[in-house]
């Protein structure tokens, strides 16, 4: 059975990475754009330290804003689901009717394609960011700081964040077959996705009722959960916890937009169809 799930999938894999390797420009600019967001956020974080009176802001050094600032850039990258703006073009343009008729699961066909965009930006930026990291770390501290049994933690919290991602995305996408456009809403929703997971303001400087709301939803998981686990803040009990969480999140995801898929489809009207 998994030999022909993979013999059924794997194509969408390889036509993901061939994808990835014919857009090379456009990833390129995209990856520098996003390099470029993260300096912006490290020299307006470096503001903010340098104008506190103690070495510390709200349980951070200026060393650690660092490390969380890089690992964040580096999770939200490679935790990005692009199925919300995918799935609305095609409804858009009516290509959608093209994979209804396809003796595969719809879900399974987007996972396996981005799978296949996932390896190439593993290689291009998982290595060289970790490896930047921790050498910082090394020269700053004047030891090796990696630490084996939170990176492997890490390493598994990042899948679970992608595959929350990715589930909440079609959910989102889904969206498309009422409101026919979604790119002014993804925007929107864009926005409030990075500042509720911590990409934008760690949330350990929220309010502590406000971090503690913000820690249970579904959001704190793609970015902020695994960010505290690779920086070894939270003990194993918290790691556990949030990484159960995690996989309740990518489960209610999951079963939710099932449940819209078969509501959806009933009331598809296509505009480009």
């Amino acid at each position: 059975m998994m030999k022909s799930f993979f013999r059924t999938y794997m194509p969408f894999a390889k036509a993901g990475t061939q994808q990835m390797m014919a857009y090379k420009v456009n990833f390129i600019f995209h990856l520098i754009g996003e390099i470029m967001s993260c300096f912006i956020m490290f020299f307006i974080w470096k503001a903010v330290f340098t104008s506190t009176d103690g070495k510390t802001f709200m349980g951070f050094t200026m060393n650690d804003m660092i490390v969380y600032i890089f690992i964040s850039f580096m999770t939200g990258y490679l935790s990005y689901s692009d199925g919300a703006f995918v799935l609305g073009e095609e409804i858009r343009d009516g290509s959608v009717s093209m994979r209804l008729i396809k003796p595969c699961s719809f879900d399974m066909c987007f996972l396996f394609q981005e799978i296949g965009n996932r390896v190439i930006s593993y290689g291009i930026i998982f290595v060289p960011i970790v490896a930047g990291v921790e050498i910082y770390r090394y020269f700053l501290m004047g030891s090796v700081q990696f630490n084996v049994g939170n990176f492997i933690m890490f390493f598994i919290s990042l899948q679970f964040a992608y595959l929350i991602n990715f589930y909440f995305n079609i959910i989102y996408g889904f969206l498309a077959f009422y409101l026919k456009n979604l790119w002014g809403t993804t925007l929107i929703k864009d926005v409030i996705v990075n500042f509720l997971s911590g990409a934008t303001i760690p949330l350990a400087f929220m309010p502590f009722a406000l971090q503690t709301f913000l820690t249970y939803l579904p959001f704190s998981s793609l970015s902020y959960t695994p960010v505290m686990i690779y920086m070894g803040m939270y003990t194993w009990d918290k790691i556990l916890f949030s990484m159960a969480l995690q996989i309740f999140w990518i489960f209610a995801f999951w079963g939710i937009s099932k449940l819209i898929w078969r509501s959806a489809i009933r009331r598809i009207c296509v505009q480009g169809g």
